[in-house]
């Protein structure tokens, strides 16, 4: 781990001094400050804790410090501790990663020794909200223990954006009153690494005539669908919606947060709006990103399916949509006829005419232009290195692209050429196999004024194998659009790469690489391609499973020369870092990008969001008014006091000379799974205790009569059609009176029980409301609650736990599945008690007091009506019962047959 530079000095400085929330840009360090404090605390004299951090992340941290000689290193703390274990693992001291839910239980249970805390470090404040389990966590620290630090760490200053006084609703969970505010144009930050910074050079690559019409017609079909979604939603007439943004990552987030609350009231051509727009940017990124054949398959496919599945998608139908499948199908082909045109519709003929005229259609195959200019980089990196055998530098090469697809095409390329790399890709995807020889014999053409895309130096230089196990990436799981062209990426069985070409090493293990007698210790999903003469490392800058992927790459290999095939603005701020911690070494970052394009606009665009975020966070930081006892340190900060339990009436001061009248604390026992969810946290705020036990029945025990399931409606829909929601109902009604089942939903995301859209007429198996209601007649005991959100969850238990008593935790996990404890209702069978409450004469009144005096039906058949009225205690009820019993049926036909 390389020594702070001056900046992060800085930081450190001031966040080890006073508590507070350190916000920085994106890319600048911020796991680097971390690391520093983690280091300072790795001692067994102190007990710090950390929260929000993910195990690749933990690893990550403990590997760099066993790397600094750290003795005392980190442990992470899961449920493989069990829990009377984990006090002694608190009292052992050092820095500690606990997952959330273990460490709330531990707070609640006083497993933890809270007044032995030193210190918690806070990863990712951007997401501590009022009701997240670290929010939870925070405030049991500050009511047990008012010493100890709290310090956070974020380099996500867009989050802040969101929401009103979100980064003071942050530093109030976060019990802190120091912001510290360190972007990329900090004065400190800028002048220092403009003293180390390493050598740029931009290369502007110019997008084909074909690409660019693409791209504008691309451009204009979005365009057109965002004014007619305005069109449509007036209230959607905001400056999020405009085109510059469309074409961001975060987009289809933002339109999302807009909809989301009225997603039930809009109609089918909105959704289908919505999803054109994500099509469209799908299009976009296939445009720039992959090659033309790759982008022909996906437009071919997109219209294929449009037909196949009825859909009707507007923007297809547009001349813009026309233009767009002409340019695409020219960058691979070229017909006879140049006038042939798309049409709506055609004619049998026509349409055979045309077929005719595809079968002597001439391969143009337009090379992507990045990889030309990236060839070029490449062969200016060879001839710099090759008269300087005595250079102490290495000469190695790190290319970074956005995603695996494109590190495998860029590593086919660079082995086999364009050419030979779009053939194979128009072979696998469009090619035939009666054709397979006629098109190996078709001459590749290039556009005007380009000249073919294969590496300069021949054949290419020989690639020497790496000596590696190959193990084979997973996939993740693909949408519909990104599975269109999926293909390209695999391998295929039948075509094999020719020795000439040397091989490529694909490896995605930690494990040791050997490259000509040097060593390199690469971890997992650090290789996507292994290249030799130079050595040149291929890796993506998303997708990793490891977030530190590409950081170990560059310490690991130390790179000479860096090429951005892809922007991104975080990696381009952490090779700043790298080279300003690297002092006399120099490094060379080549930076590719389409000039005009829509690539360039995003990169812009998160440049100018970064930035305007800073400036509102520097003005909100000059408003804001903090109070003196916002950490907490005291008993005067209004966040961590809780409900005293009492209704507004006995709060009321005036009442009993002037004093408010005290009450039992109430108390809930709560399972343990339910720690992930938000609902206990806000039971503790209304100042209910909160006691986490494991319940095999229900979720939360308000009373000793009263057992909650709770259900979100995800939760409820399978639980119906799984089964399981019934057997769990079973349980509550036979060992509490009061069974609730509470299901919550987010007010803001509407959602239906009735997939088809409409009331059914009858009940059927398969609807989700049918079962529900033959839930609700199977246990009329149980009661259905639906709660918007978990704090009027809260509140509700509040109110049902008025004026009863409190649950005791050892009964509540003494009921289980095969307990023995009964309640006085299910003494009796619940078929013959069902049956016996059919019956003229008996009602819930007298029901108990016949079950408890006649043993079964039969013996019940035997008593006289005069033995019935003692049981009852009423005659015309005795009279009935007898009645039913002995009369047949065709003597009551009879009966009524003389009355009429």
């Amino acid at each position: 781990m390389a020594p702070l530079l001056e900046h992060e000095n800085q930081i450190f400085l001031d966040l080890f001094h006073e508590d507070g929330l350190v916000i920085t840009a994106k890319g600048l360090g911020i796991d680097r400050i971390l690391l520093n404090f983690l280091k300072l605390y790795c001692d067994p004299g102190n007990l710090v804790l950390v929260l929000n951090t993910n195990l690749a992340e933990e690893q990550y941290f403990i590997e760099q410090l066993r790397s600094e000689g750290v003795s005392h290193l980190p442990r992470i703390i899961t449920n493989e501790i069990p829990s009377n274990e984990r006090y002694a693992v608190y009292t052992e001291g050092g820095v500690l990663f606990v997952t959330s839910r273990i460490l709330v239980v531990d707070f609640l249970t006083d497993r933890i020794p809270s007044n032995l805390i030193t210190g918690i470090l806070v990863y990712r404040a951007h997401k501590i909200i009022d009701s997240c389990q670290e929010a939870f966590i925070l405030r049991l620290y500050r009511q047990k223990n008012k010493q100890g630090f709290i310090k956070a760490f974020t380099d996500d200053a867009v989050a802040f954006n969101l929401g009103f006084c979100r980064v003071e609703r942050v530093m109030r969970n976060l019990f802190v009153r120091k912001l510290y505010l360190w972007p990329r144009f900090h004065i400190a930050v800028s002048s220092f690494l403009e003293r180390h910074k390493p050598e740029v050079i931009e290369l502007h690559v110019s997008l084909t005539p074909t690409m660019l019409a693409i791209q504008t017609a691309i451009m204009d079909v979005m365009n057109a669908c965002l004014k007619e979604l305005k069109q449509y939603n007036a209230t959607l007439d905001v400056e999020d919606m405009s085109l510059e943004n469309a074409v961001g990552k975060s987009f289809e987030k933002v339109i999302r947060h807009y909809l989301d609350p009225i997603w039930h009231q809009l109609g089918a051509k909105t959704k289908s709006l919505v999803q054109d727009l994500k099509i469209l940017r799908t299009l976009l990124q296939y445009l720039t990103q992959y090659d033309c054949v790759t982008f022909l398959n996906l437009l071919e496919s997109l219209r294929a399916t449009e037909k196949a599945f009825g859909q009707n998608s507007g923007w297809l139908f547009l001349d813009a949509s026309n233009t767009m499948f002409v340019n695409a199908r020219a960058r691979v082909y070229e017909l006879p006829e140049a006038k042939l045109k798309i049409s709506k519709s055609v004619s049998k003929s026509e349409a055979k005419e045309r077929d005719q005229a595809e079968e002597k259609k001439e391969l143009v195959l337009e090379p992507n232009p990045k990889w030309e200019a990236l060839s070029e980089v490449l062969t200016e990196i060879k001839r710099e290195n090759e008269p300087s055998e005595e250079l102490t530098d290495s000469g190695h090469v790190l290319i970074c692209a956005s995603d695996d697809q494109t590190c495998a095409q860029l590593k086919e390329y660079i082995t086999i050429g364009a050419e030979a790399l779009l053939m194979k890709l128009y072979n696998k995807t469009f090619g035939k196999n009666e054709k397979a020889e006629y098109l190996k014999t078709v001459t590749v053409k290039n556009k005007p004024g380009k000249s073919k895309a294969r590496p300069k130096s021949g054949n290419g230089p020989k690639l020497k194998k790496a000596k590696t196990e190959a193990v084979k990436k997973k996939k993740p799981e693909l949408t519909l659009t990104q599975m269109v062209g999926r293909e390209i990426k695999e391998d295929s069985t039948e075509e094999k790469e020719k020795e000439d070409y040397g091989s490529v090493s694909m490896e995605h293990s930690s494990e040791e690489t050997e490259v000509d007698g040097m060593v390199l210790n690469l971890p997992t999903d650090a290789c996507y391609g292994i290249l030799k003469e130079p050595l040149i490392i291929l890796h993506p800058l998303h997708g990793c499973n490891d977030p530190y992927s590409l950081s170990r790459v560059l310490h690991e290999i130390e790179p000479r020369y860096v090429i951005l095939y892809d922007a991104e603005l975080s990696f381009v701020r952490q090779l700043e870092i790298f080279r300003a911690s690297r002092t006399g070494k120099p490094l060379r970052v080549y930076f590719l990008i389409y000039g005009g394009s829509t690539e360039e606009q995003r990169y812009l665009t998160n440049l100018r969001k970064e930035k305007t975020a800073f400036e509102n966070l520097i003005r909100e930081k000059a408003v804001m008014v903090i109070p003196e006892e916002r950490e907490g340190r005291n008993d005067f900060n209004s966040d961590l006091a809780r409900d005293d339990g009492l209704s507004p009436a006995e709060r009321d001061t005036r009442k009993a000379g002037g004093q408010a009248q005290k009450k039992e604390q109430h108390r809930i026992i709560v399972d343990l799974r339910e720690f992930r969810s938000e609902l206990p946290s806000l039971i503790h705020r209304r100042g209910i205790d909160v006691e986490p036990v494991t319940l095999e029945v229900g979720d939360y025990i308000l009373t000793p009569d009263i057992c909650v399931e709770r259900k979100s409606v995800s939760d409820l829909i399978g639980s119906l059609n799984n089964g399981r929601l019934y057997t769990q109902c079973t349980s509550m009604s036979r060992y509490y009176k009061r069974p609730v089942l509470l299901i919550e939903f987010d007010p803001n995301k509407p959602f239906t029980l009735n997939f088809r859209g409409s009331a059914h007429q009858e009940i059927s198996i398969n609807d989700i409301t049918s079962k529900l209601t033959l839930l609700t007649l199977h246990f009329p005991k149980l009661r259905i609650i639906w709660c918007p959100s978990p704090y009027v969850s809260a509140e509700l238990f509040e109110e049902l736990k008025q004026n009863r008593l409190e649950p005791d935790a050892a009964t509540a996990m003494a009921v289980t599945a095969d307990s023995e404890v009964v309640s006085e209702s299910d003494r009796y069978n619940p078929g013959p008690q069902d049956f016996l409450m059919k019956m003229p004469g008996v009602s819930s009144k007298n029901c108990r007091a016949l079950m408890n005096r006649v043993k079964n039906i039969a013996e019940l058949v035997k008593l006289s009506q005069e033995q019935l009225a003692d049981i009852l205690g009423n005659a015309n009820n005795a009279k009935q019962i007898w009645e039913f019993i002995h009369s047949s049926y065709t003597d009551k036909a009879v009966q009524a047959k003389n009355r009429r």
